[in-house]
């Protein structure tokens, strides 16, 4: 079976939020990239472990990931803050989280190395508005994202093709300047290379030194079966893209679903109000009713009342595990006759009077516990 996120952090599906913080916080000390250096490995345990922690600290995304499952979430309706690793370790260990493993064995703050590593890319929101049916079936749609991408000139280096960085000499590389006023020493990250330690002999001529474009993108989204309002799916490397080579950030496409002028959804299931005549209450009878797939019959009680739900079960919305649907409910609605004429007017009083209490038992059980209030 694969790993969830619970099992990626080690913990119970019902564990409590101090234990996930926990769990992630022995887990982010052991895999942390300052920790080690150039270990592919341990850099993808680090992502896998915040993005396990991103969820299950959210009490809204946790609860969503339980309902909807680790592969259709993470594959089509994981919802993310954009917050990258750094920023969620920081969150946890306080704000100098991130650089507390270079301080830890000895540096002053975050090392070159990590400076100029490869950065990832910011993720990116899109929202969507669709259909009802488009919920419930699913669909394919075409949308187009504006987005930074990789400039093909430098290779998102920022330097010239034939050129290269060179070390900043007002700060020697270290990408921080040292000031001194009396007795203490603080360190500013420097001006001139802006932290990065490196600065271009010759900026790219396409991007100008960024080392990425302003561009749009086309991309067909897939939007399973059964979404919801705000459900968002996740476009695995659609975001920006990352800087000096750094992988690109995710899209997280949000829906929003258009009202139905029949149907009303409620979780998995949909209800809708049926109107009927008097004698087809009184009498009972089958009437066609419509469902999402098509028209159904369906069968009536005699002396159904207004309010009534009957059920037309596995007619509902199917569940974006893949695993079964909800049901409809069909709410009666008895219609009572207006603008009647003189001889139905004649036929309907004939009726009333022939009535005898028996057949109207709520009417009389009210009559009997209103008379003690009569005056």
């Amino acid at each position: 079976m694969a790993e969830d996120y619970y099992s990626i952090l080690g913990v119970e599906r019902g564990a409590s939020g101090e234990e996930i913080k926990k769990a992630y916080r022995k887990l982010a000390m052991k895999f942390h990239p300052d920790r080690n250096p150039d270990n592919k490995d341990a850099e993808e345990k680090f992502k896998e472990i915040n993005a396990a922690y991103e969820v299950l600290s959210d009490e809204k995304k946790r609860r969503q990931y339980d309902q909807m499952g680790h592969q259709m979430y993470t594959q089509g309706g994981r919802g993310g803050s954009g917050m990258s690793p750094e920023d969620i370790f920081a969150s946890v260990f306080g704000e100098d989280g991130g650089d507390f493993f270079s301080s830890f064995f000895g540096g002053g703050g975050r090392s070159r190395h990590t400076r100029n590593a490869p950065t990832r890319g910011d993720d990116l929101l899109y929202e969507m508005e669709i259909s009802f049916a488009e919920a419930i079936f699913g669909a394919e749609k075409e949308i187009t994202i504006p987005r930074s991408e990789t400039c093909t000139r430098c290779n998102g280096n920022g330097a010239e093709p034939g050129s290269s960085r060179k070390t900043c000499s007002y700060c020697g590389g270290q990408g921080q300047v040292a000031m001194t006023q009396g007795f203490f020493s603080i360190r500013q990250t420097c001006s001139h290379c802006r932290g990065a330690g490196t600065i271009l002999e010759n900026p790219c001529k396409d991007c100008r030194g960024a080392g990425t474009l302003r561009k749009s993108k086309k991309l067909t989204i897939t939007i399973p079966s059964g979404v919801d309002n705000g459900s968002r799916l996740r476009v695995a490397g659609e975001g920006n893209a990352g800087e000096r080579g750094g992988p690109s950030g995710d899209l997280y496409v949000s829906l929003r679903i258009r009202k139905h002028e029949i149907f009303v959804r409620e979780d998995l299931d949909l209800y809708c109000d049926v109107p009927i005549d008097f004698p087809l209450a009184a009498l009972g009878g089958t009437i066609e009713v419509p469902t999402i797939s098509g028209k159904e019959s369906l069968k009536v009680p005699a002396g159904v009342q207004t309010g009534t739900k009957l059920r037309l079960k596995g007619k509902g919305v199917p569940s974006l595990s893949g695993h079964g649907r909800g049901d409809q409910y069909i709410r009666i609605i008895v219609e009572v006759p207006t603008n009647l004429n003189s001889e139905q007017k004649k036929k309907l009083k004939e009726f009333g009077d022939s009535c005898t209490p028996s057949i109207h038992p709520k009417v009389q059980a009210f009559q009997n516990k209103a008379k003690k209030y009569s005056l």
